[in-house]
């Protein structure tokens, strides 16, 4: 039999593939099959510019097993309010919150006794500028570079 090729593309998983028919014929199929899935689970690049960051980050699998305060201090960020800041949001998304707002990180502080933050906003906006955070609207979320920052 003549060999055959193809390639596609779901969301950001490529695929390409090149045999006999019946093979190349299957694995379209098995694809087909899981497109759903794998373009519901693909992170999302916001369309403003090629470069973006993409808006999940992988999460920290100490955080999920770690109270607020231990992950602070593993981290390093009990002193510094921009990291502190920076952790704190990491900690939350590893809990499954990935869009926030400075009242949720104030309140992740408040809630496991750490100290306040000065100016959250402000310390939103300086991670912002480092790259580690980016706004979405009223909300924002960690980059990945971010939670590598950590």
């Amino acid at each position: 039999m003549a060999d055959v090729k193809i390639q596609m593309k779901i969301g950001e998983v490529e695929f390409s593939g090149e045999g006999e028919q019946a093979w190349v014929g299957a694995q379209l199929d098995r694809i087909l099959k899981a497109a759903p899935t794998i373009v519901s689970s693909t992170p999302r690049a916001s369309d403003s510019s090629p470069h973006s960051r993409t808006s999940v980050t992988a999460p920290d699998s100490n955080a999920t097993a770690q109270t607020l305060a231990s992950f602070l201090r593993d981290k390093n960020a009990s002193t510094n309010q921009v990291k502190r800041f920076l952790a704190t949001a990491v900690w939350l998304g590893a809990k499954g919150k990935n869009r926030l707002t400075t009242a949720d990180v104030t309140r992740a502080l408040k809630d496991s006794n750490q100290s306040r933050l000065g100016n959250p906003a402000d310390c939103l906006n300086k991670n912002v500028a480092k790259g580690h955070c980016e706004k979405d609207g009223k909300e924002f979320f960690v980059t990945t570079e971010g939670a590598a920052s950590l």
